[in-house]
């Protein structure tokens, strides 16, 4: 019994869990946009879409670690292969089952989701596998990041619930907020998570944008990014998204923007673990924003 526990820890482990939590929050809350604009459910397709996209997931994020074991060993020591306690050939299956799944399920749910899932499975793997290995790249390891998280998934995603609940695929102006939103955020992630990273990156020669104009700088710019990302969804519920209430738009934003700059106060960009907790903070507040703007349409105006 022990040893199935610790194995599935090993596995929910090496499937970056905060990823996957993003991922399930996104496919919960596209979902619940869709069906209030169809006024019908079905959770049969919303099951699909979930194992789905958990599963193209667990692909990329594990190849990832498949090829960057070095590096991990010095930046996260606590990584299952970097620690020694999942074994490569059992990573290798667990990556290959998933991205077989990810594409068998999203084929039979539909083109949209078949589509998605198959760029993002093609972004992953050019991300990871050399020769490609965009990662190497800032400019395209954080544009990978953001088309295939950002863009392409949640796209794919409802534009695969709108053709099944009313039989058109169509993208409503708070959906197009919301991709627009996590465009910004997606950006801010790719820089971010190359931080507490740099000393690991340093000396496997890979070139991150943190390496070149330093971690105080990176930190102010990803700031900036997202303050300028709260601040667009302010002045949008000012003037008026069609199907939202306005004011829970304001409201939510500028309480998450307040959290935001409050969270780096005495922040100490030299300081791998501190910079990790704030990086952190940032995708906790990833996570509330698949909250807020349902929260807005779900109220919004009938």
């Amino acid at each position: 019994m022990r040893t199935t526990a610790a194995g599935l820890r090993t596995v929910w482990q090496f499937a970056r869990p905060h990823t996957i939590i993003g991922t399930i929050l996104a496919v919960c809350a596209l979902y619940v946009l869709a069906s209030h604009s169809a006024h019908r459910q079905d959770t049969g397709m919303w099951l699909v879409v979930l194992i789905a996209s958990i599963a193209v997931n667990v692909y990329v994020v594990g190849l990832n670690q498949l090829t960057d074991v070095e590096i991990d060993r010095i930046n996260k020591p606590y990584l299952p292969l970097a620690a020694g306690s999942l074994r490569r050939p059992s990573a290798v299956v667990i990556v290959v089952a998933a991205g077989v799944a990810a594409l068998a399920l999203a084929g039979w749910q539909s083109g949209y989701l078949f589509a998605a899932i198959a760029v993002i499975l093609l972004i992953g793997t050019g991300y990871s596998l050399p020769p490609v290995r965009l990662k190497r790249f800032p400019f395209f390891a954080a544009a990978s990041i953001v088309l295939a998280r950002a863009v392409v998934a949640n796209i794919g995603v409802y534009l695969a619930y709108s053709a099944s609940l009313t039989g058109r695929a169509a993208l409503p102006a708070y959906v197009l907020l919301l991709v627009g939103f996590l465009f910004g955020f997606a950006i801010v992630i790719a820089l971010m998570k190359d931080v507490p990273d740099a000393d690991g990156d340093r000396r496997n020669q890979i070139a991150t944008l943190v390496l070149r104009i330093g971690p105080a700088a990176t930190i102010r710019l990803c700031q900036g990014i997202l303050a300028a990302c709260y601040l667009g969804v302010i002045v949008a519920g000012l003037i008026g998204v069609p199907g939202t209430r306005g004011w829970i738009l304001v409201v939510t934003h500028a309480g998450a923007l307040t959290v935001m700059l409050l969270g780096a106060r005495g922040l100490d960009a030299a300081n791998p673990k501190a910079v990790h907790r704030y990086y952190m903070l940032v995708w906790k507040l990833f996570y509330f924003e698949f909250l807020a703007i349902p929260l807005a349409v779900l109220v919004g105006p009938h």
